[in-house]
């Protein structure tokens, strides 16, 4: 080569250097935005020649074929009212004009397009003629047979981590509730979206936020904060005026120290550091709460699920139980007075979160039952009346989850740190008197950082304990894309066996919704809205979307027709699903 050359070469070489360098601040000063773009090339590129849905039922063997259908009178209301209808979370619809002779007839009415890439995992809410849906920054009111929309607010905030996501808004009294992923509680006028009020009820600058679907009751608004997998950030629950927003109670869910900030008066609460004996330099991390609740109007208790304690892989740096993550805490509404915790978790290591709202529900037999599917793989059934466990059912494939993790050594187990049941509970349907839990079978691989390492992380900072550099794998490392799928159990609500199930060929995570026409409606991350026979499990009707369906699945009456509606266009950096916006699907019967 000559010197002109070498020197052209050499010249090439710096300007890439220098342009590399540039890209290289260019991320760093905007890392949160970087890790978006990053994670839809990379789901671009994985789901690119996605294979069609596959969906294969199974009865039990041992008495699959005798559920019984027992009609009855539901005073339930047309409308979908509350993230999982109504408080108490059993989401089943009354509405039977859609059922198991016609539904083969269901048809796209609409589509309502967000414009967004957003981890669209919002519970749709149908009152007063509305339809109400949020993303991390809007919040919008449509009509729920035309898809026309009403109004359109726009949050500017600059969120507190890169997980883009909302999961909806409450309503009450002719105001909407929604959270952020700044830390806020926001009120909004029902019919106009003007702003009635703000109230701060987290630290964004350590990772606190608040992307959970409120409940609202009698003049309250309740929502929690999420960030318990930021060291130093404490799992806390609120309860708003919802007139005003001033807090009416706050309830720590890990142990407070006297240097965490009180935000309102505190709920009376036996908490305390013996179950955790964390050293001097180990903060007390854990507790977020991230979906939703439940609330029984008869009692006025209110139904908290609890997330992972941190770190989440290593429990050397938290001796003891760590109450009270991974539990459903039992609050009462109006005070917020500790009542009683069911501790569903009791010694966590994989991030297996008490994240969804769990369902409270009267059985066929009479019981008052607490059903709840945590990210452990199994559904459980409480007795309420005396609090005893009836049973623990597992929903999804099983390997190495009782493996211990010792630094440099991965481990490969399953349900994976993001399988199971993450942020759609149970459903109850009384006409078989089945559970119905959609769950994700994805497995996952860890490899535990050295003591120093995990003691070494700065707060505010994500701390797994997952020994990697990859901030994709934080979480730890997944099964390549396609060794996954997805469960629908169908339970019996009192014995806690199996009747029926189905597994399709992706991760089912959207809400299940149960019908009075002898349906249950779902999709799944693969785009694929299913109904099958709620008694039997059989696939009546398929319907392929345009990206994953991660969020809301409702029924309710609009124009006097029955409609399903479904939150789809999910994107996000954890889940390799068809890249696409944001959208709510309407489908509906052509007369």
């Amino acid at each position: 080569m000559t010197a002109r050359g070498r020197k052209f070469l050499t010249t090439i070489v710096v300007l890439l250097a220098l342009i590399g360098a540039g890209v290289g601040v260019l991320a760093y000063e905007n890392w949160d935005r970087t890790v978006i773009l990053t994670g839809l090339l990379i789901n671009y590129v994985r789901s690119f020649g996605a294979p069609p849905g596959t969906l294969v039922t199974e009865r039990a063997p041992d008495g699959g074929d005798s559920v019984q259908i027992i009609e009855g009178q539901s005073a339930e209301s047309d409308d979908w009212q509350s993230y999982n209808k109504t408080l108490t979370s059993a989401r089943y619809s009354p509405l039977a004009q859609i059922n198991a002779q016609n539904v083969h007839g269901l048809k796209l009415l609409c589509i309502y397009d967000t414009g967004q890439y957003t981890g669209f995992e919002s519970g749709l809410i149908v009152v007063n003629g509305a339809m109400i849906a949020a993303t991390e920054h809007d919040i919008f009111s449509i009509d729920p047979a035309t898809c026309r929309q009403n109004w359109r607010v726009h949050e500017d905030y600059t969120p507190a981590t890169p997980q883009a996501v909302n999961r909806g808004a409450a309503y009450l009294d002719g105001r909407l509730f929604r959270g952020t992923e700044d830390g806020r509680a926001l009120a909004y006028d029902f019919a106009t979206g003007k702003r009635l009020w703000e109230t701060s009820v987290a630290n964004p600058k350590i990772g606190e936020t608040t992307p959970s679907s409120p409940i609202a009751w009698d003049g309250l608004v309740f929502i929690g904060t999420a960030g318990g997998d930021i060291k130093g950030a404490k799992g806390r629950m609120y309860a708003l005026d919802a007139k005003t927003g001033k807090i009416v109670w706050e309830f720590y869910l890990v142990p407070k120290s006297d240097k965490d900030p009180v935000r309102g008066p505190q709920g009376a609460s036996p908490l305390d550091h013996s179950s955790w004996k964390n050293g001097p330099n180990t903060p007390i991390t854990g507790g977020g709460t991230w979906t939703s609740y439940t609330l029984d109007p008869q009692s006025g208790l209110l139904y908290v699920p609890g997330g992972n304690p941190g770190p989440d892989f290593a429990t050397a740096p938290r001796p003891g139980k760590n109450l009270y993550s991974g539990s459903v805490v039992v609050l009462d509404a109006k005070t917020g007075n500790y009542r009683n915790h069911f501790k569903l978790v009791p010694k966590d290591w994989h991030d297996y979160d008490v994240s969804t709202a769990p369902a409270v529900v009267k059985t066929r037999s009479g019981k008052t039952l607490l059903s709840v599917a945590p990210k452990d793989g199994h559904l459980y059934g409480f007795d309420l009346a005396t609090n005893a466990m009836l049973y623990k059912t597992e929903v999804t494939r099983f390997e190495n989850d009782d493996a211990p993790f010792t630094a440099g050594k991965p481990v490969h187990f399953c349900p994976g740190s993001i399988g199971s049941a993450e942020w759609n509970g149970p459903a109850y349907d009384p006409r078989t008197n089945l559970v119905l839990i959609g769950e994700v079978e994805w497995c996952s691989s860890v490899t535990l950082a050295s003591d120093q390492s995990i003691e070494n992380v700065k707060l505010g900072k994500p701390w797994s304990g997952n020994d990697t550099i990859n901030p994709f794998h934080t979480w730890g490392t997944q099964d390549n894309y396609g060794r996954w799928a997805g469960w629908v159990y169908a339970v019996d609500a009192d014995s806690g066996r199996w009747m029926w199930r189905a597994k399709t060929n992706y991760p089912v995570m959207s809400g299940m919704t149960p019908t009075a026409g002898g349906l249950v409606f779902f999709g799944d991350m693969g785009g694929h809205f299913y109904a099958l026979d709620a008694a039997s499990g059989e696939k009546l009707w398929e319907q392929k979307t345009e990206g994953g369906i991660g969020g809301g699945v409702i029924t309710y009456s609009a124009g006097g027709a029955q409609k399903v509606a479904a939150a789809a266009g999910f994107t996000s950096i954890l889940w390799p699903t068809q890249v696409a916006t944001g959208k709510i699907l309407i489908f509906g019967l052509e007369w």
